[in-house]
């Protein structure tokens, strides 16, 4: 445990980062079976350093709510949940063709292929060693798999937030639409919400800084970074719930 800088962490993933995409960033494919096993590498290598782990993942490689258009919103969310697990299960699969059990835990009960969500079993799973992946996001509408994420965090008692985002931290702008954009190494949560940068959706944000706990933005594109991140190298942008002043990379 010496090697790493955090012994408890939550890595939310969003479903496009697990999908096969073409040049223009379209999905072609739910799944991109060389990242999910890249991914599921790194989840194991952070578990054989005593690293306890919660897992989310979106539902963008499958289902996104603007494919609703039309449908009762509630509807087209719990779409969306059916949807992560269909995610969990996949990653599960990965994680556990590497000799790792995996526990798929969901806010909707499944109980055929997952287990229904419960913090004290989840929290006992991860002390074991056994990483969990958590599906349906909150279990209710209208609420992100990122504010979702949040919350579990908070449940399992995790240090730190990694949140693998298509960009590799938080810029002063959209940086494939501003050349100038400039990367932030660290920045807080108010800081964020006031000038709009959206590290994640603003009630994630909010809730993060409230409870305190930090947030590393970062991309997957560069192979190691989960690791990284784990050990406390400077990886992506740090957002956090203290008062600090903002630097650049």
């Amino acid at each position: 445990m010496d090697s790493v800088k955090y012994k408890r962490v939550f890595l939310k993933l969003s479903g496009e980062a697990i999908a096969k995409k073409d040049g223009n960033g379209n999905v072609t494919e739910i799944f991109d079976n060389e990242v999910i096993d890249d991914l599921a590498t790194a989840v194991c290598e952070c578990a054989d350093l005593g690293v306890g782990l919660g897992i989310m993942i979106g539902a963008g490689n499958i289902w996104r709510g603007k494919y609703g258009k039309g449908m009762n919103r509630a509807k087209a969310d719990h779409m969306g949940m059916l949807a992560t697990t269909i995610n969990c299960l996949r990653f599960q699969d990965a994680i556990q063709k590497k000799g790792r059990d995996a526990v798929v835990m969901t806010a909707v009960e499944m109980n055929s292929f997952t287990e229904p969500f419960s913090y004290e079993r989840a929290v006992a799973y991860i002390n074991e060693g056994r990483p969990v992946i958590f599906g349906c996001g909150a279990g209710i509408p209208y609420i992100s798999t990122d504010t979702a994420g949040v919350v579990r965090a908070l449940e399992i008692g995790a240090d730190v937030i990694l949140m693998a985002k298509n960009v590799d931290g938080v810029y002063t702008a959209d940086p494939n639409k501003d050349p100038d954009a400039k990367r932030y190494k660290i920045i807080s949560y108010k800081e964020c919400l006031d000038k709009e940068l959206r590290a994640t959706d603003i009630s994630a944000s909010a809730i993060a800084s409230d409870q305190g706990i930090d947030m590393l933005v970062f991309s997957l594109k560069e192979k190691g970074s989960i690791l990284r991140a784990v050990k406390g190298e400077n990886v992506g942008t740090l957002v956090t719930a203290e008062d600090v002043e903002a630097e650049m990379y």
